[in-house]
């Protein structure tokens, strides 16, 4: 190629000397023709070929972006506003419609097993159809026991075991706008009298079936009522009930009745009344005439979202204690909407003593089975407890923090309220060791202060307490086993629905136990003293894992604090319990 570039650049030349030189001849042609006979003249040039290459220098740079331009804009605008009016039309708006958030699954059965110290075993079962918007049936199942012996205070084990046993068989059927529901019951209760003085019964050693007391209890309910959830429109609920309550030969009490109740809006009120008419008929060893009562009760209630009131009053006849009349009255205003609400309300009722009831509070009353204590039937025969009147003021409301609070001050006019006493008397010929009781009715007067808060710590811990304060002004009585104060603290932690777990604490204040209190002024060798029990707590534990929906193990802490106390005079309770368990359903 570099050949090539040389030869070319020769040709040019060649061409360019060529060019030069004709050039150059021609003035002299021109001379020559103008003037002949001139002198001719030829010149050759010959330049000697010599290739070269010129050198050249490459410069590079890149451009310079920087603008130096600048530009202001102006703008200049006018706005001219005039008002738009869209036609429209009014439309109905349709009402979203709501659906229902997926049910869980329905279990048919559970079973609940569990087995503590102190022999203790306990077994759970409930059985029922899945859900149906035809009815249900279901049966449920309960025993609890314990087959342990406790020391007594002179360290002499004696028999102190229990019994609970539980059954009940249900159905209720759905209609359009009632249901009607049924059910069949047994209760059975059994304890033992272990708690006697051993101080002074020294002689005194008795066996199981000496101090064994058996309660039984067969019932039946029926009830009609209306499926409305609130006062829009008319409300009803019928039932009527047999319960047949059987404690030892010829001591046994039938009790029977029937309840209802109406209500309805008028004028923007509700209205309505309850009617309630209770039969007792007591073996005839105990009494042959039948007892009843018979109490109606209208009433007239209006609430509103700032305040709400009730008037009403119940009208009520007792064969044994003749006519009463109690209000029904209570009212209401919001302070703070959702924060702060007081209320106030003026009742009373007539609280019927029956045997169910009072083996609750206490299953070792005396009875006919043991004639030395001249007890008979005092179970079948208690008089009925009157709240003449009830007056009660307080606040109520949420805290704020995903909780609720309540504080309430009541005072209360009570006729024949009921003390406990130990029946104790170391005469041979009518003895009595203070492990049975006898009933101390009495007129009091009872201030009640009472606190509870619920709430919520974080997602996972929740907790509650309440706390009471009791004063009983009763001329010349001792309020026997009434504590003059009582607390309980819970927490509940719960991770996920997999692991649950609790504490609580509860406290009950001192108490004064009362010995013969309703025999000293009618019996010689009845002597009347009194004691103090003092105050106790204790620490709960509960724990529980779900393994599965279907499977889970839990496990109960009782009194851990190991300290024991008292329940009843000379009834020492057990220290530390503990009970493990599994939940099992289908």
């Amino acid at each position: 190629m570099s050949g090539t570039r040389n030869t070319e650049k020769m040709t040019v030349r060649h061409i360019i000397t060529a060019a030069v030189s004709l050039i150059a001849v021609m003035p002299l042609s021109a001379q020559e023709k103008g003037q002949e006979g001139a002198l001719n003249r030829e010149i050759t040039l010959f330049n000697p070929y010599k290739p070269t290459l010129n050198s050249a220098k490459k410069r590079s740079f890149l451009p310079d972006m920087k603008d130096t331009v600048r530009i202001k804009p102006q703008f200049s605008y006018e706005v001219s506003s005039e008002p738009f009016l869209p036609a429209y039309t009014v439309s109905p708006i349709k009402a979203a419609s709501l659906l229902p958030d997926p049910l869980p699954k329905l279990y048919k059965s559970y079973v609940n097993l569990g087995m503590g110290n102190y022999a203790a075993p306990l077994a759970e079962i409930s059985i029922s159809n899945e859900r149906s918007k035809k009815g249900s049936l279901g049966f449920y199942g309960r025993h609890f026991s314990s087959s342990s012996n406790i020391d007594l205070a002179n360290s002499k084990e004696i028999y102190a075991g229990m019994m609970d046993n539980e059954a009940s068989l249900s159905g209720r059927k759905f209609f359009r706008r009632s249901v009607f529901e049924g059910s069949a019951d047994f209760l059975q209760t059994v304890r033992h009298a272990y708690g006697y003085n051993p101080a002074a019964a020294i002689a005194y050693d008795p066996g199981k079936e000496d101090i064994r007391m058996r309660y039984n209890n067969i019932g039946a309910k029926a009830a009609y009522r209306s499926s409305a959830i609130d006062s829009l429109g008319f409300a009803y609920d019928f039932s009527a009930y047999y319960n047949y309550f059987y404690h030892i030969a010829d001591m046994a009490q039938h009790n029977y009745g029937i309840e209802g109740m109406m209500a309805k809006p008028f004028k923007g009120f509700y209205v309505g009344s309850s009617m309630d008419l209770e039969f007792y008929k007591n073996s005839d060893s105990l009494s042959t005439s039948t007892d009843f009562i018979f109490s109606l009760s209208p009433f007239i209630r209006k609430s509103t979202p700032i305040w709400n009131f009730k008037l009403g009053l119940q009208a009520l006849i007792d064969r044994r204690s003749s006519f009463h009349l109690y209000p029904d009255v209570n009212f209401g205003f919001s302070i703070v909407p959702s924060y702060a609400s007081f209320y106030a309300s003026m009742t009373g009722k007539l609280e019927r003593n029956e045997p169910l009831k009072i083996i609750r509070e206490n299953p070792f009353l005396a009875s006919s089975q043991y004639p030395q204590l001249m007890a008979d039937g005092i179970l079948f025969t208690l008089p009925d407890t009157d709240h003449e009147l009830v007056l009660t003021a307080g606040i109520k409301g949420n805290t704020g923090l995903e909780g609720r609070y309540l504080a309430s001050v009541s005072y209360s006019m009570i006729s024949e309220m009921l003390f406990y006493t130990n029946l104790y008397n170391t005469d041979p010929l009518k003895p009595a060791m203070g492990n049975y009781f006898s009933v101390d009715a009495a007129d009091v007067d009872l201030l009640n202060i009472h606190g509870e808060m619920s709430g919520r710590f974080s997602d996972k811990l929740t907790y509650a307490w309440n706390a009471n304060y009791y004063n009983y002004s009763a001329s010349g009585v001792i309020a026997s086993y009434k504590p003059d104060w009582d607390a309980r603290f819970e927490l509940r932690y719960d991770l996920r629905s997999k692991i649950i777990a609790g504490a609580a604490l509860t406290a009950t204040g001192s108490r004064t136990a009362m010995i013969n209190a309703d025999y000293a002024s009618s019996l010689a060798g009845y002597p009347e003293s009194t004691f103090e029990l003092p105050a106790h707590f204790n620490l709960n534990l509960s724990a529980e894992y779900r393994y599965s929906k279907i499977l889970s193990f839990w496990t109960r802490l009782n009194n851990i604090a190991l300290k024991g106390y008292e329940e009843w005079a000379f009834y020492p309770t057990h220290r530390f319990q503990f009970m493990l368990g599994l939940t099992y359903s289908l």
